[in-house]
């Protein structure tokens, strides 16, 4: 399959320290590749460079056959971070009216994906409420809705569904599986098992290398083991450190 996403020996230090230490990865369209790690591994700052909002320090990033950074490329990807980039003072429909015009989306086809967006993570009843009195859950429904609101190609979600709750978190699992099928390729980070398992393929971080990369089946056959706890284990991830 085409790859959409290929890193290739990247490296990143903060100051002094060594944060990435090559790391390749191929990630073909229609895929939902996850990245799972202790927090502190290195799973954002990766996500952050395929992303185009971190420069590495040396390597090769491609996305969508260009290299990375580009301003063009960075239109086809919807990206959510860890820590929502909303306006507060704002409404949540004004916040996606204000995000989706970035896409030079027309009056209609922007109302059309304000409501997808919406009735995906269940914000309809909270449109005209501003962003100041949302919950912690609500800024991170409403951070996933304004990374969909311009219809990407490349979809990167960094540890999208933490505050969120069971019910809510498998219907967006299904849409995300629905997004796959129409070719959108998806990146996860999270630190969560059960997630980890949802993804069609898998890279384990720690310390900011990569410890192991296949589906999770194939992860755990190579560990002779039935789960990824101990997969993990069996690779070199225990114990935990401050990087990010």
């Amino acid at each position: 399959m085409e790859d959409v996403i290929y890193l290739e020996k990247v490296n990143k230090y903060y100051g002094k320290k060594k944060v990435l230490h090559d790391i390749n990865l191929k990630i073909p369209k229609g895929c939902i590749f996850g990245l799972l790690g202790p927090s502190g591994c290195g799973k954002t700052t990766t996500v952050k460079i395929i992303a185009g909002v971190l420069k590495k320090d040396s390597g090769k990033v491609v996305v969508l056959d260009q290299e990375m950074p580009d301003l063009h490329i960075m239109a086809e990807i919807g990206y959510m971070a860890q820590s929502a980039a909303l306006y507060k003072d704002l409404s949540a429909y004004d916040n996606l009216k204000f995000f989706g015009s970035l896409y030079n989306l027309k009056k209609d086809e922007l109302e059309n994906r304000i409501n997808y967006v919406t009735r995906l993570t269940n914000l309809q009843d909270d449109l005209n409420k501003k962003v100041s009195a949302f919950s912690g859950g609500m800024k991170q429904r409403l951070s996933l809705a304004v990374a969909l609101i311009g219809n990407p190609k490349v979809l990167i979600l960094d540890e999208p569904t933490v505050g969120i709750d069971p019910v809510l978190r498998k219907s967006i699992w299904q849409e995300l599986y629905k997004l796959a099928d129409t070719g959108v390729s998806i990146l996860v980070t999270t630190h969560v098992m059960d997630e980890a398992l949802k993804c069609d393929k898998l890279a384990m971080m720690r310390e900011g290398k990569l410890l192991a990369v296949g589906t999770p089946q194939e992860i755990q056959d190579n560990a002779n083991t039935t789960n990824l706890e101990d997969a993990f284990i069996y690779f070199g991830g225990v114990g935990d450190n401050d990087e990010n």
